[in-house]
C-alpha cells in the first residue's frame, strides 16, 4: 500500500515539474527539469522493483541514472561550446 502511494506521489511531482518544463524561463531551467523528472523515473523503476519484487529494475534504473547524467552533461556543454569534443 505504502509503495503504491509512493508512486501516486512520485507521478504528481512528475506532472508539476512537467510545468516548469514548458514555463521555464531559460533554457537551463529546462535541462534541470529534464534531469529532474529523469531522477524521478529512476524513483519510480526502484519502488516497482521493491513492489513487484523485481531485481532486475534495480539494474535498469543504475543503467537509466548514468545515462540520464551523461546526457545532461552533453546537453549542457553542447549549449555552452557549441560541440561535444
Amino acid at each position: 500500500m505504502i509503495f503504491k502511494l509512493s508512486i501516486i506521489i512520485v507521478l504528481i511531482a512528475s506532472f508539476t515539474a512537467i510545468y516548469r518544463l514548458v514555463k521555464g524561463p531559460t533554457f537551463y531551467d529546462r535541462v534541470l527539469t529534464v534531469n529532474l523528472i529523469g531522477t524521478k523515473i529512476i524513483v519510480l523503476l526502484v519502488l516497482i522493483d521493491f513492489l513487484y519484487n523485481r531485481p532486475e529494475f534495480v539494474d535498469i534504473s543504475i543503467t537509466y541514472a548514468l545515462i540520464n547524467f551523461i546526457g545532461t552533461i552533453a546537453i549542457l556543454k553542447l549549449k555552452e561550446k557549441g560541440k561535444l569534443d
